[in-house]
């Protein structure tokens, strides 16, 4: 396993939630910016979830990549967003037929079509988020999700009064039970008498789950009337529903929400930020800007790359002052993960 060492280097991006650039442009439904691909000479094709840009989430992560390499590097990018999984592979291959050298699929959604269309493109360069692809032209893009989680569910124990606590997935699968296992994990090693409420919004291969906000201020108003006071969503745009149910719930201080993937702090309304008390960081966008980086230099590598606490591939995030009185605490399991002396579950 291959970590990367340059993302010690490497920044959060600041601004996560701006708009998607460009227009409409061929059949694949690709959208471009000004500087259109230029037969693969730093050109970048960004292939969204299905949620797309503006989810506050995984996919912005990915466009801030996009706006700072495009600042720093001067590269060139089009972007594409699925409607579902008919059209992931078609929109994949418009990527590449627009001339981009780079195409990433950003999410494990796209690792069938990926799969198919770096088959039959071996002269580009792909990048998959969250999935594995054993391909000579694909690098691989993983994370420790279940160590940032962890840290956050310590957060949460040492936060609470009730003693109860929640968490709700988008989907269940795999990968959001590593959020599920780690928050869990840390939430047990600071209370090992803590009661965590537990909701996933829809089952594979129904993703929905991912996108639907009004499901998800139900679920979590629900846990909140059973006595959880913090709450964890690792569920994509349908997280924000969430957030505005904890102003429901009670008064800042009284109940928290935690976000997911950015620091969803900064990209909330000034009405739900009183109630965000952290949020679990998923540095997609360091990620990002680092395969980027890596292609634009001619040092591409295909293969699996970890990012983990130990490369702040993960982290929790401060903004707010609401964990200052306890990221003394936090960061003491924190180290102890690094160290390796606390080995976080990825299941629960």
């Amino acid at each position: 396993m291959i970590k990367s060492k340059k993302l010690l280097a490497l920044g959060m991006v600041a601004a996560l939630g701006f708009a998607a650039c460009g227009s409409d442009d061929d059949d694949s439904g690709s959208e471009s910016n000004e500087g259109a691909a230029q037969d693969g000479d730093c050109a970048i094709g960004m292939g969204y979830d299905v949620t797309g840009r503006g989810d506050k989430s995984f996919n912005d992560a990915a466009g801030a990549a996009l706006e700072q390499a495009e600042s720093e590097l001067g590269i060139t990018f089009s972007e594409s967003t699925p409607t579902g999984e008919g059209d992931r592979s078609a929109r994949l291959q418009g990527l590449v037929d627009e001339g981009n050298g780079l195409v990433q699929g950003n999410g494990f959604l796209f690792f069938d079509s990926m799969t198919e269309v770096a088959t039959n493109n071996p002269d580009t360069s792909f990048t998959i988020v969250d999935s594995v692809i054993d391909l000579p032209n694909v690098a691989s893009l993983t994370f420790a999700e279940e160590q940032g989680s962890f840290l956050v569910g310590v957060a949460a124990a040492l936060k609470s009064q009730s003693g109860t606590i929640g968490f709700i997935g988008g989907v269940e699968n795999d990968l959001i039970k590593k959020f599920e296992a780690g928050y869990a994990a840390g939430a047990a090693a600071v209370n090992p008498d803590i009661e965590i409420l537990v909701n996933y919004i829809t089952q594979p291969p129904n993703f929905d789950g991912f996108n639907d906000p009004a499901r998800g201020k139900e679920i979590a108003g629900s846990q909140y009337e059973a006595g959880a006071d913090v709450i964890y969503s690792a569920a994509g745009g349908s997280g924000l529903g969430a957030f505005e149910a904890a102003v429901d719930a009670g008064a800042p201080g009284e109940v928290w929400a935690i976000g997911v993937d950015s620091d969803q702090y900064n990209l909330v309304s000034e009405e739900l930020q009183p109630y965000i008390l952290t949020s679990m960081l998923k540095k997609v966008d360091v990620a990002t800007y680092n395969t980027i980086d890596a292609f634009c230099s001619g040092s591409f590598a295909a293969g699996v790359q970890v990012f983990d606490l130990s490369v702040e591939g993960v982290d929790y995030s401060t903004t707010g002052g609401f964990v200052d009185d306890i990221a003394d605490q936090i960061d003491e399991y924190k180290a102890q993960i690094v160290a390796g002396e606390i080995e976080v579950p990825t299941t629960p």
